[in-house]
């Protein structure tokens, strides 16, 4: 994922005031983003693998259907999906997911999480 060239100032706000909101230390922010994510997001939702990453299956271009989070206790480090693959359901990086078809609320939440990951930012 590609650095943004600037700071976007109001998903920055957003990404302070409401996903890592009183978060001291790694273990705080990776559960902020959680709750932040969770009650952003719609599911069931259409999704491309936008990258490839070695912790996943998937291949650029495939597209999945986005079922839930992956459970918190999965979350401590990335923010994980399960999708169905194969017939399996597996957790992978929403990071590597655009969104086809998901709500305004949702796409937003995503967008500030890839923001997140781009600015190379971590737990």
């Amino acid at each position: 994922m590609k650095k943004p060239k600037k700071k976007d100032p109001i998903r920055e706000d957003r990404i302070q005031n409401e996903a890592i909101v009183d978060a001291y230390g790694p273990e705080e922010q990776a559960l902020g983003w959680y709750y932040y994510l969770e009650n952003k997001i719609r599911f069931p939702f259409r999704a491309r693998c936008t990258v490839t990453k070695a912790v996943s299956p998937l291949r650029k271009g495939e597209t999945v259907e986005v079922r839930r989070l992956a459970p918190e206790d999965s979350c401590s480090s990335d923010m994980l999906v399960l999708i169905r693959w194969k017939g399996r359901n597996l957790a992978i990086p929403l990071s590597q997911l655009t969104p086809l078809d998901a709500d305004e609320s949702s796409a937003e939440a995503i967008g500030d999480w890839h923001y997140w990951v781009a600015q190379g930012y971590c737990f």
